[in-house]
């Protein structure tokens, strides 16, 4: 078993990549800039990792499937932004 050693410049694009991709799911993506796609895709990475350690292991599954549970956890860190916000619009 091997386990993900991306660096900061890979969680800097991996982010990226998992926040815009979740933004778009959100209907979000005309709102956000860059940076806040990174925050969001290393938010989401950071939430989604510690919410599916407590069912399987995340760190053994690959590169890919992390990528998958950034996406994942941008779109819940999206849609609690989502909720707190609604009554600013």
């Amino acid at each position: 078993m091997s386990t993900i050693s991306l660096g900061f410049l890979g969680w800097i694009v991996l982010g990226g990549i998992a926040g815009w991709i979740a933004s778009m799911i959100m209907n979000r993506d005309a709102s956000m800039g860059i940076l806040a796609n990174i925050a969001c895709g290393v938010v989401g990475g950071l939430l989604g990792g510690f919410l599916l350690s407590f069912f399987i292991d995340v760190e053994s599954k690959g590169w890919f499937f992390s990528f998958l549970t950034s996406i994942l956890g941008a779109v819940i860190v999206l849609w609690i932004v989502n909720k707190v916000t609604a009554g600013r619009r």
